[in-house]
């Protein structure tokens, strides 16, 4: 506890005197850091920063290490573009682009356009499986203008090079999350300077950015740097999901995948596996099978998250804060569509028994007769079954065991009519509120295609408005919005986020994704 609360002096100290330094000068695109000052973009209505190193490049002999300060610079750094992607291959949509850049571990900062403060700050971590995606898409403009908050966007490793985990690595298998606490502590070094309050930060993310912001509230060594939380479509306890290769695992699962890619490099012996796996070329790295999908955040023999994740909720071990948690309606369609791009056809009826008999084994058959195929378009049945038994159930588990202990507000997007990816072809069916969908909503440029209509605007409005008060004040509520309950396991309140008059009211949740039945199979 005197650790935790010097090293907290310590960083407001430091916070308090980057903010004195920068307020000595009079342009609001320069900005000074504890690395050296940065000059971004001032438009109308919001300043941006973007591309500026928390951490130095995780190369050479500091590949597959503990994230290190980063470098100071002479001169006023241009901080007017993005930095580069961490490597990844060329993933689902346009803007997952290939990269083989390890120099990639780089922030972004939104503010509204008068550097006054101090604002509420929103630091959000990207998703992607933890094989692709970066900062680049995510525009914080709606969010730092419509919520006066200061938003981060932050890159770290992903893949092999932020989620490897090999018992001859030290300290491997979390470096990604490692990255994004690197972040954090940057955020409470820096964000003064760029009119936010460090003591009031809120970590949020989608996917695999919901289930990096679940493994702060798990891990010790987040505490201190976060006092809210928002969980995007990403439960913390998915124990079940058709694609379940991108959530926390066990280290011993996570060890194995470690060894088997160690030894396809022909990096076998204890002593020089580290160097011999350094040695390797980024390209030769990424070259997997499965693109880099399957790691994850790793749980147990670690001092990063070193307690199952479930456990660790039931018990009440974690990082208590207020949390806002959920999920999109129709979740599974996007993973769907996926599944019709990587077979290069549309699903027949004959495919989906086998595709429930391949996911459920022994308790298929009560599958098929709680969710009979009748004349449904396969590909839309599939998707009900995965969307209930691996996203709304599963985040409904966790739904209750966060209101144990914080307050806790639950909500899901039901916007069917989202507009889907640019750049990827429409599936076969229509896509409703997939997951994903609801980034549009509070970032510029997130993946959607074409405008949004005027009832979406408004929801959009209000979207925005209920997660930066969120941040702001611990609850979403606002005056004049509709009132978000507080989930209560009573009540179970959860909020449905939809247009038109009457589209934003709480829903039997439960009922809507069959979450009795799930409990019934134990999916749940």
């Amino acid at each position: 506890m005197i650790v935790g609360l010097a090293l907290a002096g310590l960083l407001a100290t430091t916070s308090m005197q980057v903010a004195a330094a920068s307020r000595q000068g009079g342009d609001p695109a320069v900005v000074s850091t504890d690395n050296g000052p940065v000059r971004g973009t001032v438009a109308d209505d919001h300043r941006s920063f973007q591309g500026i190193p928390y951490a130095a490049p995780p190369t050479g002999e500091r590949r597959w290490r503990s994230p290190q300060p980063a470098a100071r610079w002479s001169g006023v750094r241009d901080a007017t573009e993005p930095g580069s992607s961490c490597p990844q291959n060329q993933g689902f949509l346009p803007d997952d682009r290939g990269s083989i850049d390890e120099d990639c571990l780089f922030l972004n900062v939104t503010t509204p356009p008068r550097p006054a403060g101090p604002r509420p700050v929103m630091v959000f971590m990207h998703g992607d499986g933890f094989a692709n995606g970066s900062s680049r898409p995510y525009g914080a403009r709606p969010l730092a203008i419509g919520g006066d908050v200061v938003v981060v966007t932050v890159n770290y490793r992903i893949n092999v090079f932020g989620f490897l985990a090999h018992p001859d690595l030290p300290g491997s298998g979390n470096f990604g999350i490692e990255d994004q606490q690197a972040a954090l502590r940057w955020v409470q070094r820096n964000v003064a300077a760029f009119g936010g309050d460090s003591r009031n930060v809120t970590v949020f993310g989608e996917s695999a950015g919901a289930t990096s912001t679940c493994a702060h509230l798990l891990s010790p060594g987040s505490a201190g740097l976060f006092h809210r939380a928002i969980i995007q479509s990403g439960a913390c306890t998915m124990r079940r999901t058709y694609l379940n290769d991108w959530g926390f695992q066990p280290s011993h699962d996570a060890e194995r995948r470690g060894r088997a890619l160690a030894e396809q490099h022909g990096c076998t012996d204890a002593a020089t596996l580290a160097t011999c796996l350094r040695g390797k070329t980024v390209a030769q790295l990424l070259d997997m099978p499965d693109g880099g999908f399957g790691f994850g955040p790793v749980h147990g023999d670690n001092s990063v998250l070193p307690r199952d994740p479930e456990q660790a909720l039931k018990s009440g071990r974690f990082n208590q804060v207020p949390v806002m948690h959920g999920t999109t309606r129709d979740e599974h369609r996007t993973f769907t569509a996926g599944l019709e791009l990587m077979l290069g056809r549309v699903l027949q009826p004959g495919d989906y028994p086998k595709e429930i008999h391949a996911n459920f084994g022994t308790d298929a058959h009560r599958v098929l007769a709680e969710y009979p195929l009748g004349g449904q378009n396969p590909s839309i049945a599939l998707s009900k079954v995965a969307t209930d038994s691996s996203w709304g159930c599963q985040a409904l588990f966790t739904d209750r065991l966060f209101a144990r202990y914080v307050p806790t507000y639950a909500f899901e997007f039901a916007d069917r009519n989202a507009p889907w990816f640019a750049g990827v072809d429409r599936p076969s069916f229509p896509t409703g509120a997939f997951h994903g969908g609801e980034l549009q909503y509070l970032f510029d440029g997130a993946y959607g295609t074409g405008a949004l209509t005027a009832d979406q605007r408004r929801l959009s409005d209000r979207m925005v408005r209920y997660w930066s008060g969120f941040a702001r004040n611990g609850h979403p509520n606002n005056p004049g919005m509709p009132w978000w309950p507080r989930f209560h396991r009573t009540s179970e309140p959860v909020l449905s986020l939809n247009t038109g008059a009457g589209g934003i009211r709480p829903v039997d949740f439960d009922r809507e994704h069959r979450c009795q039945f799930w409990r019934e199979v134990g999916q749940d």
